[in-house]
């Protein structure tokens, strides 16, 4: 079972987790919807495609373009779509 914690909250929990490039991608349904906030940050990587970004809020706190997913992920990265990825802090046990 994975878990992704941030600011004493477990924020995430599934044992269907993928691993690409080092980073848990949770199924969103996995993810507590209420701490995440859409954000409108988008990056770009050049294989799996565009990302967007939901900012965390737990507890009053926020962590800012904390989460990312792939809402139409390139061919090479189509097991990611529908699932969510953490950084900035947030602590992933596995």
């Amino acid at each position: 079972m994975a878990t992704a914690q941030w600011n004493g909250k477990i924020i995430a929990s599934s044992d269907d987790t993928v691993v690409v490039e080092g980073n848990h991608y949770f199924p969103l349904e996995s993810v507590d919807p209420a701490v995440l906030k859409p954000s409108e940050h988008t990056s770009h990587c050049p294989w799996k495609g565009n990302a967007n970004y939901y900012s965390l809020q737990v507890d009053g706190a926020e962590n800012a373009n904390a989460a990312w997913y792939y809402a139409e992920p390139k061919e090479a990265a189509a097991q990611i779509k529908g699932r969510v990825a953490f950084w900035k802090g947030v602590e992933i046990s596995a």
